[in-house]
């Protein structure tokens, strides 16, 4: 295993990370490499690329860039989406194991792990992710060397934040494998794998590549075994990434701190403006004083990320709300520049402890203004004022 330098600043990262070695007349980006096969002729020890399904230059760039932005000691495993990295992750699991998971999360991780827990014969269990005593308490009551703790922090769409360091501390203690789901709070926010984390996936889709563009995935590890299980689970299952799409996303990546610094301001001002308003029965962002996750995410993150909810009272009016928007786009998914707006429980696998009321915002980067009086011209006509 190589150490790594990790001493730049990862906006500084953002921008340099995966630059080709610099020579005079030399190309400032990487270039879209577009081979399924390479060069060889002697025995096969996969030390260098081979066929497009196991490793390729395409991919090498972005990986290595992610490893630096998450303090991963391996490059990183980039995956054809985040369900993908997400299943490789979850393979982890043995027969005869137990997942822990929060119950509001991903609906795709809910509905992935129940799936693969009936078929591959593990115990699925859900708990209050940011409810230590409770998580502590589940990570007791099972089999430490065939357990997998899963953090989603903050989560989808509850917006809930867990104690991540306490709950890796826990696990770790108890040998039990941890598994962080980053992708809202992204590397610039917080780096799991710094705090002892096994392993963190992300839906490149999102915030990293952030343009609504791409459908990507990745996990990360410092743990050489748990990276040839997860590189073994991407190359069998084909679950491999185009060379075009992870170009994108590199590009995407190059201006993450400038999107995220801006998304997050706004959102800071739409979720304090909703926190008062009228029509509004209840917002949820970690950034607000009286949110019940603000003095974790303030202690745990460096900023409270760009994802706001709130409630209204009834499903038709949140439903309402999502059709009269006009500089907001009603839609599913997040992180990319433009602002979207959804109601969570359209989506019939979402549970059924989320609000039906509930309308999720991924804030983007046009001006505040024009976002706040779009939105709260939609919902007073949803409510008939």
């Amino acid at each position: 295993m190589t150490s790594r330098d990790f001493s730049h600043a990862p906006e500084t990262v953002l921008v340099e990370a995966g630059r080709p070695h610099r020579s005079n007349g030399s190309s400032v980006n990487p270039p879209i490499e577009l081979s399924s096969t390479f060069v060889g002729s002697g025995e096969i020890d996969h030390s260098d690329h081979v066929y497009g399904r196991f490793s390729t230059p395409a991919w090498t760039p972005f990986e290595e860039a992610l490893a630096e932005l998450e303090h991963a000691e391996l490059p990183g495993l980039v995956f054809g989406s985040g369900l993908a990295a997400i299943a490789a992750a979850l393979s982890l699991v043995p027969r005869g194991g137990t997942l822990i998971m929060p119950q509001h999360c991903y609906q795709g991780s809910l509905e992935s792990a129940g799936e693969v827990a009936e078929r591959s014969g593990f115990d699925f269990v859900t708990v209050d992710i940011a409810d230590t005593a409770a998580v502590v308490t589940a990570l007791d009551d099972v089999a430490a060397a065939s357990a997998v703790l899963w953090i989603e922090s903050p989560t989808n769409p509850m917006l809930e934040v867990a104690d991540t360091p306490a709950l890796i501390s826990a696990a770790c203690d108890r040998g039990i494998l941890t598994v962080v789901d980053n992708t809202f709070a992204t590397p610039l926010l917080q780096t799991p794998l710094d705090l002892g984390a096994d392993i963190v996936v992300h839906s490149v889709t999102k915030y990293l590549a952030g343009h609504s563009d791409v459908v990507l995935g990745a996990a990360l590890t410092s743990n050489e075994d748990l990276h040839k299980r997860l590189h073994s689970e991407r190359s069998l299952r084909g679950a491999i990434a185009g060379p075009f799409e992870v170009w994108l996303a590199l590009r995407g990546l190059r201006t993450l701190s400038v999107r995220m610094e801006r998304a997050q301001a706004n959102a800071a001002l739409i979720a304090e403006r909703l926190s008062s308003h009228p029509n509004v029965v209840e917002t949820r962002y970690p950034g607000l004083p009286g949110d019940p996750g603000h003095e974790r995410a303030s202690a745990q993150m460096s900023g409270f990320g760009a994802v706001v909810a709130f409630c209204t009272e009834t499903a038709q009016q949140a439903t309402a709300v999502a059709e009269a928007v006009r500089v907001w786009t009603p839609a599913t998914s997040l992180g990319g520049v433009e602002s979207l707006i959804e109601r969570r429980r359209r989506n019939a696998s979402e549970p059924e402890s989320v609000p039906e009321g509930l309308l999720r915002l991924s804030v983007g980067i046009e001006h505040a203004d024009d976002l706040w009086n779009d939105l709260d011209a939609a919902i007073c006509a949803a409510h008939g004022a």
